[in-house]
């Protein structure tokens, strides 16, 4: 047994025993902790049940991360402890990249930046300042400050890292065109109704021309969990170390595999004091070596500010 699959085994116990809501929904399950002994057994809680539901293993919450969603509704993530999230963005940002002080790190997040409580920001925040470098920060609608800042870095052929949620890049790039070296361009999905829906390949494909890049990069990650997944080009993620992804049935939810196609869900170890054990909306594909893609949504789910790109 993996170090992995014995703390998720452990934490599946101890969220059994100590979120009443977890529990409850364990107990319809018809499954309890002497039931379980590999991952693909353990009851992964519904998504939306964060919209409904307070699901926690303690009383008092740190902060609670808000989704942006469309209307309606938002998910809510109490969050015990401001100091999980961090080291658990700190140390997959770092697996995948590096440290942050080597880049000069610029975020593009308009909507996430006009509403309180949002985990993406709070995330870049954080690694904008540990950035320490000249330029870094959030560019709300300051569209040619961004293209002097973009411009002057690649010039200086400073490593650059620009974050950014989808529809804002187009938006960017669209109207700066611009030829870019030493630059990662980072998109965080979700065109929030501001712009109609792309499959990735061509919303990569328009990216990549309008900023002069040979590949985008893309960030996995959701109000209700706090780990990322990376992809360096393609669509093809990696989770972060903290972090799982298996395949679940889509007519058979409880039969749940390490690969194939069907719903994506997410075992995220930090996750410690909510639920670690996740259903998403999403639909995707899980590869023998680990990675996987995010294919589209369920017809049904509503649509995410924070989700990625439906085919």
């Amino acid at each position: 047994m993996s170090a992995f699959e014995k703390e998720a085994l452990d934490l599946f116990v101890y969220q059994f025993k100590h979120s009443n809501v977890y529990r409850s929904f364990c107990d319809l399950m018809h499954v309890s902790p002497s039931d379980v002994k590999s991952l693909v057994q353990i009851p992964f809680i519904p998504i939306s049940f964060f919209k409904t539901h307070r699901i926690s293993c303690e009383k008092n919450d740190e902060i609670v991360f808000e989704s942006s969603g469309t209307g309606g509704v938002t998910s809510k993530h109490h969050v015990a402890s401001l100091a999980q999230y961090e080291q658990s963005f700190q140390e997959g940002f770092s697996h995948f990249y590096g440290n942050p002080s080597d880049y000069h790190i610029l975020a593009l997040l308009p909507g996430y930046l006009e509403r309180p409580n949002a985990s993406l920001v709070y995330m870049c925040q954080d690694l904008i300042r540990r950035a320490k470098k000249e330029h870094s920060g959030f560019y709300l609608n300051q569209f040619d400050a961004l293209h002097k800042a973009l411009t002057a870095l690649s010039k200086q052929e400073k490593p650059t890292l620009l974050i950014g949620v989808s529809f804002a890049l187009l938006d960017f790039c669209e109207q700066y065109p611009i030829k870019l070296n030493n630059t990662i361009i980072m998109e965080t999905g979700g065109m929030k109704g501001r712009r109609k829906e792309l499959i990735r390949e061509e919303l990569h494909q328009l990216l990549q021309k309008g900023f002069g890049v040979p590949s985008i990069h893309s960030e996995y990650g959701m109000t209700e969990m706090l780990s990322q997944a990376y992809s360096k080009g393609k669509g093809v993620f990696q989770a972060s170390p903290s972090m799982q992804v298996l395949i679940r049935d889509v007519h058979e939810p409880k039969k749940v595999t390490t690969t194939g196609t069907g719903g994506l869900n997410v075992i995220d170890l930090s996750n410690k004091d909510s639920c670690a054990f996740i259903a998403t909306q999403d639909l995707g594909r899980c590869h023998a070596n680990g990675t996987f893609e995010v294919l589209g949504r369920f017809d049904a789910s509503d649509v995410r500010g924070c989700s990625l790109m439906t085919a």
